[in-house]
């Protein structure tokens, strides 16, 4: 058992070291391959009557964008998927993509995609101890409900107030851009903290 659970250390460790010690030309293909993900998982999608922002599994691809490709290349990996998603590619939520997608309700939401995965890619990085479960759930939430949430419900409020008749009061907002979201978050939050904890080495 012992000696199962070294090489299983030892090979989480060598995979580990090779991704951060790969070419440019490899973390260009694997930041492409996790905005590929990314888009994948966005359509994976619940829409809600009351909200222009659909419930989407695409968070958990950014947060585990961070966890394997660090903080450029993790931040990397969803500029491609905005930008290949404005240019031509629709894979933002429900197969839809352009700039009218990008700059509409849930543009906030983009630019902390890509704040959050360079946050979680830093600490990563930087902090191998951090590794664990219960730090990682804590970068990680932290990661997911300020630095996705406070762009996004920013741009959700800006959107509102340009295109509605009436700005939507906090409660409104809070309700449209972030209530129904807690749970499913903290379960993508969880997962993404195990993937840390099974995947990255701790040294």
């Amino acid at each position: 058992m012992n000696i199962n659970m070294d090489n299983y250390y030892s090979t989480r460790k060598n995979v580990f070291e090779r991704i951060q010690e790969s070419s440019t030309a490899t973390k260009l293909l694997m930041s492409l391959l996790m905005a590929c993900l990314t888009g994948i998982m966005a359509q994976i999608i619940i829409p809600l009557p009351w909200t222009p922002v659909p419930i989407t599994a695409q968070t958990f691809a950014v947060l585990c964008s961070g966890l394997f490709l660090g903080k450029k290349y993790g931040c990397l990996s969803q500029i491609l998927y905005i930008v290949l998603g404005i240019a031509f590619i629709p894979w933002f939520g429900g197969m839809t993509g352009g700039l009218e997608i990008f700059l509409g309700s849930t543009c906030g939401f983009f630019i902390g995609f890509v704040i959050a995965s360079y946050f979680i890619g830093y600490i990563t990085e930087r902090y191998a101890k951090a590794r664990n479960f219960t730090r990682m759930a804590i970068v990680i939430g932290i990661a997911n409900f300020a630095l996705i949430y406070i762009p996004g419900l920013a741009g959700l409020a800006l959107w509102s107030g340009l295109t509605q008749a009436a700005p939507l009061g906090v409660v409104d907002l809070l309700m449209m851009g972030l209530v129904p979201f807690i749970a499913g978050d903290i379960v993508k939050i969880l997962g993404a903290a195990s993937v840390s904890k099974a995947f990255l080495p701790k040294d």
